[in-house]
């Protein structure tokens, strides 16, 4: 067995990840082969693994200046990437950068430079400026979700970057979208493409649910019930619709968490936090939310306002219906409202008679130290089994962060665990707890 092969395995086994998908299989050995590659495949497929893996396996240990670079649309996407590329342990340094965060914070970090880095196009290019590091050995570059970023308009500041890069030795362009067009200024010449973007739509379900008023939300609320109690997100154009349908079900008692362009950083952070641990079953938010942000599979979308694009109508069903298995896009229309030719002809689905959702179970919980306090997952579960007593399957999901930590606990016990808890000690530090 090859050290390579060592090397992916043990990375694998650190993800606990226990076999590569078709897609993966393919992809990986050929990023490693050829210089340019294009890689077309659902959301939530594992594109990030599928050119990471090849990235640290081409790295030079002893080069100690930036080697790769993969540019994103979002920072959420910037955050993730990061976030894997530490949990595969390669010993690679790596950092994410992106505009919503104190620059000062970026300089810190980028005084250890680190071998990948990872950013949304305008930061990237504002360091470039600066010239706070040096570009001569990149010779790698990613543009991940290459097509969502011309869209977001970073096409300028793509273009300036990827002419201050002399030695790229290696391209690689990903998305979710069937026939991109990339601009000359990539520099991507006769690139290998594997697509795998036909397989999609066989796993996943559109279903026409009909409004009779033109105000939708009763027959968004009758929708939800009648989904019951499955993790999902509820898509909306804009800002203002995402508020609007938020305030709406406050009232009617279901909870949820939001995610839009409008919210701060740390609030879209928490929003996606609380769902992953099961405190929200739901999101509501806007096309941000379609593609590169770290949520688990979800049973189904809902098109609460048509999608404008065929390129949204895509991405937000890519969010369902993922890897094997099957999910449902729900397109909630009035019954006037014109449906755009890629939404035509889908079933009409009766939700008379339906049931209710059941009531929140769990609920949140921070901590205010994290993995720079050498706290652990253990230490957080030891806590809350030994002073707390919460027997296991009271204590949810522990998520540890850099300066914090966040813990999924029932509901009706958080508010006694926080007043027995508060002001304990977790190793070293002392540490507040408070409901999120």
């Amino acid at each position: 067995m090859s050290d390579t092969i060592r090397e992916q395995e043990a990375i694998l086994n650190k993800l606990n990840i226990h076999q590569l998908n078709p897609m993966q299989e393919e992809a990986i050995p050929t990023i490693e082969r050829v210089k340019n590659t294009i890689l077309l495949s659902p959301t939530g497929t594992g594109k990030t693994l599928a050119f990471l893996l090849p990235i640290i396996n081409n790295l030079d240990i002893t080069c100690k200046e930036i080697q790769a670079l993969i540019l994103v649309p979002s920072r959420e996407l910037a955050i993730q990437i990061e976030q894997v590329i530490r949990n595969m342990g390669s010993g690679y340094k790596v950092n994410a950068v992106y505009g919503g965060r104190p620059i000062s914070k970026d300089k810190i970090e980028l005084k250890h430079t680190p071998a990948i880095l990872v950013g949304t196009p305008g930061r990237v290019e504002d360091h470039f400026r600066s010239d706070r590091f040096s570009r001569e050995h990149i010779q790698t570059l990613v543009l991940d979700e290459f097509d969502k970023s011309l869209e977001t308009g970073f096409e300028s500041q793509m273009k300036a970057i990827i002419k201050q890069l002399p030695n790229v030795k290696k391209r690689i362009l990903t998305s979710a979208t069937q026939g991109i067009e990339v601009p000359e200024f990539v520099g991507l010449h006769r690139p290998t493409v594997i697509s795998y973007l036909e397989d999609a739509s066989t796993k996943l379900l559109v279903k026409n649910i009909i409004s009779p008023s033109k105000n939708k939300l009763n027959s968004l609320l009758s929708l939800l019930h009648y989904i019951g109690n499955q993790p999902g997100i509820v898509f909306c154009n804009l800002r203002e619709s995402v508020e609007e349908v938020s305030g709406f079900l406050h009232k009617n008692n279901i909870s949820h968490g939001c995610f839009s362009g409008g919210m701060e950083q740390r609030d879209r952070e928490r929003s996606l936090i609380k769902f992953r641990n099961g405190t929200y079953q739901l999101i509501v938010a806007t096309d941000l939310a379609a593609r590169g942000i770290d949520i688990p599979e979800l049973k189904y979308i809902i098109h609460y306002e048509l999608p404008r694009t065929p390129q949204e109508f895509t991405h937000r069903n890519g969010r369902t219906a993922r890897v094997n298995a099957k999910g449902t896009a729900y397109i909630l229309s009035w019954e006037k409202e014109y449906q755009p030719d890629f939404i035509k002809d889908v079933a009409i689905e009766n939700i008379d008679g339906v049931g209710k959702r059941k009531a929140q179970f769990w609920q949140t919980l921070f901590i205010s130290g994290g993995r720079k306090d050498k706290i652990s997952k253990g230490d957080v579960a030891g806590l809350f089994f030994k002073q707390g007593n919460l027997s296991k399957d009271q204590l949810g999901v522990i998520e540890l962060k850099q300066d914090c930590t966040f813990v999924a606990v029932p509901l009706s016990l958080a508010e006694d665990l926080v007043a027995q808890l508060n002001n304990s000690r977790l190793k070293k530090k002392k540490v507040r707890i408070s409901i999120v």
